[in-house]
């Protein structure tokens, strides 16, 4: 298992390169914006067909992660589903995965502004959750300390080689840590973007996801 480790509010967090975050003295593995079922919910609502595989990839790699960490808690940190139709239009199979997943552990839904947490399905929802100081939701608040929110998406472009290399990335500065989506079909938001500048501050970096996670300086520009 690929991570990086950083210190973020007293503890020692991983930043893995699948997208996920673990807290080992605390067995909590965080994913965020997992947006299952969202070419489902293309389809029904635009009508454009997308390849109907997104589900089953997002909860191979969540399953992958699981069993690398064995948690005893996992923070779904909202829009865990692209919409509530989306959650109750799984195929049985992929249901039963999912409930297999959550079975032997406590699994807390965070509300997100795509769903209010999948009612149908067991675990425990609500708004944010606390562990010591470390305070889970679902978007960035103001003024938040020790705060770890998803939502937007972060990704970081850098050169390489000539070309730009572009991957989903965490974002952390003293207060607070942005993570990446985890879901497939998800895109991103460049770390440029003026609403991150301005929630992460001057003294943030980034974390770019994949095979060997790195801290870089968090681009003013892409």
């Amino acid at each position: 298992m690929n991570f990086y480790t950083f210190e973020f509010a007293g503890q020692t967090l991983h930043a893995l390169g699948s997208g996920a975050l673990y807290w080992p003295a605390e067995g909590v593995l965080c994913v965020s914006d997992l947006h299952l079922g969202k070419s489902e919910r293309v389809a029904r609502r635009s009508r454009q067909l997308l390849p109907p595989y997104e589900t089953r990839d997002t909860l191979q790699r969540l399953d992958d992660v699981i069993a690398a960490t064995a948690p005893r808690n996992v923070i779904c940190l909202g829009d865990s589903f692209d919409d509530l139709e989306a959650g109750q239009s799984l195929p049985e199979d992929e249901r039963l995965w999912l409930i297999r997943l959550m079975a032997g552990r406590r699994w807390v839904w965070i509300e997100g502004n795509h769903d209010p947490g999948p009612l149908d399905f067991g675990g425990t929802h609500l708004g944010s959750w606390q562990r010591q100081r470390l305070l889970f939701r679902h978007i960035a608040g103001s003024g938040a300390e020790a705060e770890v929110s998803g939502h937007y998406h972060p990704k970081v472009s850098l050169p390489l080689r000539g070309r730009m290399l572009t991957r989903p990335s965490f974002l952390v500065s003293r207060s607070r840590v942005i993570m990446p989506a985890f879901g497939t079909y998800t895109g991103g938001l460049r770390s440029s973007a003026p609403i991150l500048q301005q929630l992460m501050g001057p003294d943030a970096y980034a974390i770019m996801t994949g095979p060997a996670p790195q801290p870089v300086s968090m681009p003013v520009a892409g």
